[in-house]
């Protein structure tokens, strides 16, 4: 018998957003796989830290941030062959990210990977979409209106399409995009009923109009757009 390949949502960075099913899979695992920045750091083992057992073996994935896709998908590959082998050898891999795993979630790239050979789980997390409209006091959606969900890193002419068409836009990967992003929305008139959310729900959180944000922003920020002044009225 082949283990279970176990996906885990953990919420966008407070521990106590992490629900209770995945803090039980991960309080019990006893082999453990995340993605980490090259050479640093895994926000995801920041995370479930607390819930990690001591004895647990730990399969870290070194995934370069760079344009270039090439690079990350050789860490995808590697990083499968290992979480094969523990399944092969009868262990079950829980793979911890941030988020939702299915919601720009890296466990995806994983999921391609293994999910046709080996039995799968996912278990869905808090998204840093519902997390930062939560902080911001903000509802996105009511009734019959639409919202859009647009990465940071399109090109203008995309971003500029979708900024009419819906009742509420949220834009993603901000990062080195902002002034671009800052742009567009000035044009459309959509700055004043913009919101910036920068590293929702941890310590360094930031909340801010649009127009009082920084200048420069990191990835893990997102801009919040509501058409009208109380769009769920």
């Amino acid at each position: 018998m082949t283990g279970r390949f176990i996906g885990v949502g953990l919420g966008p960075g407070d521990p106590g957003l992490i629900t209770r099913k995945a803090a039980q899979l991960i309080e019990s695992a006893q082999v453990i796989a995340y993605p980490t920045l090259a050479g640093g750091d895994s926000f995801a083992r920041s995370i479930a830290a607390d819930l990690i057992r001591a004895d647990a073996r730990e399969i870290r994935m070194d995934v370069p941030m760079t344009p270039a896709r090439a690079p990350a998908q050789a860490a995808y590959d590697l990083g499968a062959t290992e979480i094969a082998a523990a399944l092969d050898a009868g262990e079950d891999v829980i793979c911890l990210c941030e988020g939702d795993p299915f919601f720009y979630g890296s466990f995806m790239y994983l999921y391609a990977r293994l999910s046709t050979k080996y039995g799968t789980e996912i278990v869905p997390g808090v998204t840093s979409v519902t997390a930062c409209a939560a902080r911001a006091e903000m509802p996105l959606v009511a009734r019959n209106e639409v919202m859009t969900v647009l990465p940071g890193p399109l090109p203008e002419a995309e971003l500029r399409a979708h900024l009419q068409a819906a009742d509420t836009l949220v834009i993603m990967k901000v990062g080195r995009h902002l002034a671009k992003l800052r742009t567009l929305l000035d044009a459309a008139g959509l700055t004043d009923n913009a919101t910036y959310v920068e590293r929702a729900t941890l310590g360094a959180e930031v909340i801010l109009p649009l127009a009082q944000a920084p200048e420069t922003a990191p990835y893990f920020s997102m801009i919040l757009i509501a058409k009208g002044a109380d769009p769920w009225l």
